[in-house]
């Protein structure tokens, strides 16, 4: 995954009208999924549980069905983005442990993979407003630099791939 430039304000307005469709879709679906079962399938003792679930269950799997199908349209464009960065970030954060050990022995790859780690949550916490951790990354990336200028590596970021992080 190659990261590039997200216009912030579009991507948070495009973000919050999907969380609210979501959160329409799921509570119309449900309510309505819930007391059409209700109504077909009656308890004498009054207890609905288990429709008021299967409402939910299947309203969101609806919903998941609609978000996949739509994901590459041009509106979701920025929201989609974000979240194969997020899946991205998560794969790193997985095998960040055997990352920074081979980084400290002067494995390129592991350096690699903590630039990208480290810009990638730059760039997701600078769309998110978390600027609460931005000084903790500065000294992971200050640490990772020393590294970089004690092995005399020069890390190009658009050189990432995932696959660098499968022999970790």
């Amino acid at each position: 995954m190659q990261l590039l430039e997200i216009d912030k304000t579009r991507y948070r307005k495009h973000l919050n009208i999907v969380i609210a469709a979501c959160i329409a879709a799921l509570v119309i679906g449900s309510l309505g999924i819930a007391r059409v079962l209700i109504v077909a399938f009656p308890d004498p003792d009054g207890s609905h549980f288990h429709w008021n679930l299967t409402g939910v269950v299947l309203t969101c799997v609806m919903i998941a069905a609609v978000l996949k199908r739509v994901q590459h349209h041009p509106f979701m464009y920025e929201v989609n983005y974000v979240w194969q960065l997020k899946q991205a970030l998560n794969k790193v954060t997985r095998k960040m442990a055997k990352v920074k050990k081979a980084a400290q022995q002067g494995d390129v790859d592991a350096m690699l993979a903590m630039q990208f780690s480290y810009s990638g949550s730059r760039q997701l916490w600078q769309l998110d407003d978390n600027t609460l951790t931005m000084e903790e990354l500065g000294i992971w990336q200050a640490e990772l630099d020393a590294l970089t200028n004690q092995y005399q590596v020069t890390l190009d970021i658009t050189r990432y791939d995932a696959s660098l992080l499968d022999k970790f």
